[in-house]
């Protein structure tokens, strides 16, 4: 699918997880002299395999690597301004991401794009479920999943792209043009990453700029903080809400701008936010030409994705749900409001994002039965929530599951929405989500 070179051009590839890998494969694909750098000095596997290819590691930090040397440096998401990047963005020298080198070579394929703070995974699948559903041969991937740098590399060619894109990689994407994207919402996350809220809501809009008036940008309708993102596109804009061109009533999804309409009895995707996500995805998948067919038929068959508030199994009258994809306090105030039963008990707490956690004790104080906390933010989130419900601190993933049902009541809810990420403790918010499960499927009938 490659469609570019980089023919004996020096490019330095920062930061090795999986698309970091990724697209220094691809840049030896396309004839370059590639250097994988990392701040680590232990790798993975595919990492040190990279040799093979004739990549030249540089291991430990960013001092040593050759920067004065790079006609490209490419950045993976999680890599930060490091200095060693700020001088080469002074001297000129180009410097993007993974994402956007991989794109430069399949530019040519229909793209959809997701981003915003909360909803992005499900909506992403979601339309993917759709276009697939018309008949089409789709990529979804990204932030999501498969980094688009090994779609590149390989010789598959799909008929859409459907791409969950991050703040760390619209900041560093300025040719990726989707033919529809959609900003599903911007709250406070990553603001251990960005100097300001509205640095972060500028890089989630970023996404949006090389768009044109042939494109169409999906929008919240009512929200001040996407809507000035918004205006900063020449998109067609089409919004979704409980107002707007796809409207959510009680009954249903209401496309005004076609008079289709979408009965939410025939949804699979339960609960009001998903509700949401799947306007949002109708009015992407109806930019991009899927029919009514196609979009009805996945919406009666997609349920959802794990860790994002799947139910484990009911004991005691307490039905316990994985919500490990909660990864900031908006996802799980939205997690926690959307709940059917009456009272919750959240367990919540790992690596701390420095945001303030008063909506997620606004929502304690509405619906909270309990709180149990634990990780690196447990003390923040203990000392905000104190006096509004019962708060104890738990060692570990299987104690929280403990001290959780000992301050449910039949009727209640034990819901993992963590409102931080997982590395002070996990792997990832999959591995904290299957910690989780076990520890509820091992609790016994007995108290």
């Amino acid at each position: 699918m490659m469609s570019q070179s980089l023919r004996d051009k020096h490019v330095i590839v920062v930061g090795l997880g999986r698309s970091g890998v990724a697209a220094a494969r691809l840049a030896v694909a396309l004839g370059a002299r590639v250097t994988a750098n990392d701040a680590a000095a232990q790798v993975s596997d595919d990492a040190r395999a990279l040799t093979g290819l004739g990549v030249a590691l540089s291991l430990g930090g960013h001092a040593g690597a050759p920067f004065d040397s790079a006609d490209l440096v490419v950045v993976s998401p999680g890599v930060p301004r490091v200095p060693e990047l700020v001088a080469a963005e002074a001297r000129g020298a180009p410097v993007i991401g993974e994402l956007e080198l991989a794109w430069r070579q399949v530019s040519h394929v229909p793209t959809a794009a997701i981003g915003g703070t909360n909803g992005k995974s499900t909506t992403t699948t979601l339309v993917a479920e759709m276009l697939s559903a018309a008949g089409l041969r789709v990529f979804a991937g990204g932030n999501l999943g498969t980094p688009l740098a090994e779609l590149a590399i390989g010789p598959e060619s799909p008929d859409a792209l459907v791409l969950e894109v991050s703040s760390f990689q619209s900041e560093r994407t300025p040719t990726l043009r989707p033919r529809a994207a959609a900003i599903l919402n911007i709250t406070d996350d990553h603001l251990d990453r960005y100097d300001s809220f509205d640095a972060y809501a500028d890089a989630k809009g970023n996404l949006l700029l090389p768009m044109t008036a042939d494109d169409t940008a999906v929008a919240p309708h009512g929200d001040p903080i996407v809507a000035r993102q918004l205006a900063r596109s020449r998109a067609r804009a089409w919004t979704f809400g409980r107002e707007g061109d796809f409207c959510v009533t009680a009954d249903a999804i209401v496309d005004r701008p076609s008079g289709r309409v979408y009965p939410r009895a025939e949804i699979a995707l339960a609960g009001d936010h998903n509700a949401l996500n799947a306007a949002a995805s109708v009015a992407v998948a109806t930019a991009m030409g899927a029919s009514e067919a196609a979009i009805r038929a996945a919406l009666s068959s997609f349920t959802g994705l794990a860790h994002r508030i799947a139910f484990v199994r009911e004991l005691d009258g307490v039905r316990y749900y994985d919500d490990s994809k909660g990864t900031n306090v908006g996802a799980s105030v939205a997690a926690l409001s959307g709940m059917s039963e009456p009272r919750v008990v959240l367990i919540a707490g790992g690596r701390d994002k420095l945001g303030s956690y008063g909506p997620l004790v606004d929502a304690l104080r509405a619906r909270g039965r309990g709180l149990v906390v634990l990780g690196e933010a447990g003390p923040r989130i203990a000392a905000a929530a104190a006096g509004v419900v019962d708060v104890v601190a738990a060692r570990g993933m299987s104690d929280a599951v403990v001290k959780a049902r000992e301050l449910a009541r039949a009727g209640d809810a034990v819901l993992l929405s963590p409102a931080c990420s997982s590395f002070d403790m996990f792997r990832d918010y999959k591995h904290r989500g299957d910690k989780f499960v076990r520890a509820v499927r091992a609790l016994g009938s007995d108290r």
